[in-house]
């Protein structure tokens, strides 16, 4: 996996976790990855496979403990708080969080052992960025 196929992986996951993959999370997906600095050399076409091994391992019962040794194997230390924002965005896209969304997020704090203080403001982030008027 890329750093990026990480960030990708991530992002579906969250968006996975309610068993509910929405609209606006599917879109806030395709804007990060079309626009982010981070993704300028990402090939897209690594999506689709990025996502079914994220779905084969969500189906796996130690999937998500997979997951993240991937994540923790292919992912730079300077990308960690870059991909919890990712995912807060994503989680936060449809202007709800539910409690699937939130213990993974609880989860992707812990594997990537971000601060709470920066977690906490990447957080506040993500909500003032999508709330309604």
């Amino acid at each position: 996996m890329t750093p990026q196929d990480c960030l990708v992986a991530l992002m579906v996951a969250i968006s996975a976790s309610d068993e509910n993959i929405r609209t606006s999370e599917l879109v806030k997906i395709q804007s990060a990855v079309n626009n982010l600095p981070v993704f300028a050399e990402y090939d897209i076409d690594r999506m689709n496979s990025t996502t079914q091994t994220v779905f084969d391992l969500f189906e796996q019962e130690d999937g998500l403990d997979a997951l993240f040794g991937l994540i923790r194997d292919n992912l730079p230390e300077r990308l960690f708080e870059t991909a919890y924002a990712l995912a807060c965005d994503v989680a936060a896209a449809d202007g709800q969080l539910y409690e699937p969304e939130l213990r993974l997020l609880e989860e992707i704090r812990y594997e990537l052992n971000l601060d709470r203080l920066h977690a906490a403001a990447i957080e506040r982030g993500a909500r003032a960025r999508h709330l309604r008027a």
